[in-house]
């Protein structure tokens, strides 16, 4: 295999969604500081390297915001620097495996957008609503895939509260205390330089939590719901539907749903206290199944 067929293979057929966006991400920090290196080394006059980042990064001004609607959604694909963006992308790793192992990559992508959506909403609200941003209010701006990432860490810990990681010099520590410790680093770190930025994490979490708290209930998630739309959207189906009652249907399917939901949170629990080679055939094939069914 060449190399045009390995990136083809990393970037538009990847095994696991969680692979794409790490090198999505990769990707558009290397393209951003080789532009910086070429304009420095023949000192164009043109700085593409800034626009893209002010184009593409998420204001907190209103105004501005409209000009470049589209920033709500890439700025969760830029990084400062390379320590930023090694941090972000080791956390979508650990973390990411956990989810998309278990709900597979069509629940993970979902998660990790809609982590960094709603982080970018709440970024902007905080800054429109709370005096203490008044006067930088118009000139700030975002970026960074932690609200993503966050929203995958509790997730994971909302999935699998008692799975455990191996952490340097700690030891093992279950991943419901990563999560509760990232929370809490991101409340008290509001009052910092960078207080967008944790604001924009605690709207991941809200998400994270959110979405697999639903999902447990047996109910359609709200957040599964905008994805199904957002995808139906680009897919180009038709949205024609025979609508008609059948409410012992209804109440078969939801008492089903239920049921499988239960023998799910019963596999995963214990995942969480003997791993997953712990499972039996049985079990890893339910899970499996699971992971690939559509949201």
């Amino acid at each position: 295999m060449n190399i045009t067929e390995e990136i083809k293979q990393v970037f538009i057929r990847p095994r696991k969604v969680l692979h794409q966006f790490i090198a999505v991400n990769v990707g558009v920090f290397f393209i951003i500081q080789l532009l910086k290196v070429v304009e420095l080394l023949f000192s164009l006059p043109v700085n593409i390297s800034t626009f893209l980042i002010q184009h593409l990064s998420l204001p907190s001004s209103l105004n501005t915001l409209l000009t470049q609607p589209w920033s709500l959604f890439t700025y969760m694909f830029l990084h400062a620097n390379l320590l930023h963006l090694l941090f972000n992308m080791l956390g979508l790793y650990w973390f990411g495996q956990v989810v998309e192992e278990f709900l597979g990559s069509k629940k993970f992508r979902w998660i990790y957008l809609l982590g960094g959506v709603i982080g970018g909403i709440l970024f902007i609200a905080a800054y429109n609503v709370f005096p203490l941003f008044a006067e930088i209010k118009n000139s700030s701006t975002i970026l960074g895939a932690s609200a993503g990432v966050m929203a995958i860490v509790v997730a994971a810990a909302t999935l699998v509260p008692n799975f455990p990681f191996m952490l340097l010099l700690l030891g093992e520590v279950r991943i419901k205390y990563i999560a509760f410790f990232y929370i809490l680093f991101d409340l008290i770190s509001i009052a910092s330089a960078n207080a967008g930025g944790h604001i924009s994490h605690l709207g991941g979490a809200l998400l994270g939590f959110t979405y697999i708290s639903q999902m447990r209930s047996g109910e359609s998630s709200f957040f599964s719901n905008i994805g199904k739309k957002i995808t139906s959207v680009f897919s180009g189906k038709s949205k024609m539907k025979v609508a008609y009652k059948n409410t012992d249907a209804k109440n078969k399917k939801r008492a089903a749903n239920a049921n499988r939901q239960e023998v799910i949170d019963k596999i995963l629990d214990k995942i969480s206290k003997t791993g997953y080679e712990g499972l039996s055939r049985e079990e890893k094939e339910i899970l499996f199944k699971a992971s690939q069914e559509k949201e």
